[in-house]
């Protein structure tokens, strides 16, 4: 499964107004409070658009009752920080599907911690809506990096919903708030799964290993998309099964100048990869037939 979250101040007034709509959640509120490192489930205060697509997976916690407990950091980073939490139902049966679940919380760090940029040649093609928010990320000011931050955070949980739909291997998106994203943890227990990068394998899994990941570049390029930003480092492995993440600058060939440059890239970058593993991959080769697949 996945990660995605953050601690806001304003969460247990959030979730104090917020209306129940069975008893039982109201019981559970009564017989537990959120301790230190905990807050209530923030599922009921996001929208329709801020959640998942449906159907949703039966291990989704979408109780009021549910609380989340900070479990620690997974990956730190100029942009953002990676962190597992537990939302869980208190005194609820573990086993049962829908009562706890391990998320992976990706957070968008604050301008006070980090140095977050991002790369325009992502962006051209897409637009903000409100002509103070261009002006402000453009300039850069504090403001701007705070819209480019949320911007992000709902671009990473936009593609992952739209791969989802189209039976990518990604993380499912649960929720997006803020500069939170919520997501599906890949891994066993509270380990995360290797990413690519990390796997030692022999010649026929590496041969699998490729094929699932072409697989994935095929799969963009008929829906007109490329990751941007491909790499060995961005793909887990888990269970022999490759899921991609770290999805906020993928890439639309058709609106974005610079999209088949870096598809291009992403081609280069997993042959190169797999070559120096003693993986037969020609990059130049893998580019034309994703070219193809676009259908241009």
């Amino acid at each position: 499964m996945t990660f995605l979250s953050s601690l806001d101040d304003t969460t247990s007034s959030t979730r104090s107004a917020t209306p129940f709509g069975a008893a039982s959640d109201s019981l559970a509120f009564q017989a537990a409070e959120p301790g230190e490192g905990q807050r209530w489930s923030t599922w009921p205060a996001t929208i329709p658009t801020e959640r998942g697509p449906e159907p949703r997976p039966d291990w989704l916690v979408t109780s009021a009752a549910a609380i989340d407990t900070e479990l620690g950091v997974v990956k730190t980073g100029k942009e953002a920080n990676l962190e597992l939490i537990e939302r869980a139902i208190p005194d609820a049966p573990v086993d049962v599907p829908g009562n706890r679940v391990l998320l992976a919380a990706k957070r968008y760090r604050t301008s006070e911690h980090s140095d977050f940029h991002r790369s325009a040649i992502y962006t051209e093609g897409r637009g903000l809506r409100r002509t103070r928010d261009v002006r402000a990320v453009a300039k850069g000011t504090s403001f701007g990096r705070a819209v480019a931050r949320v911007q992000w955070a709902y671009a990473e949980f936009d593609a992952l919903t739209r791969l989802t739909e189209l039976g990518a291997s990604v993380p499912y998106p649960v929720q997006v708030h803020d500069t939170e994203v919520l997501m599906e943890f890949i891994g066993d227990g509270r380990v995360a799964a290797p990413r690519l990068a990390q796997v030692r394998a022999d010649a026929a899994e590496l041969r699998e290993l490729f094929h699932q990941v072409v697989d994935f570049m095929r799969l963009l390029a008929r829906a007109g998309l490329a990751h941007g930003d491909l790499s060995p480092y961005n793909l887990l492995v888990h269970h022999g099964r490759v899921v991609a993440i770290d999805l906020p600058q993928i890439v639309d060939l058709v609106s974005n100048p610079q999209g088949f440059d870096l598809l291009h890239r992403d081609c280069m970058n997993v042959c190169d990869w797999f070559t120096r593993q003693r993986l037969e991959c020609d990059a130049e080769e893998l580019f034309g037939e994703l070219v193809v697949e676009v259908g241009f």
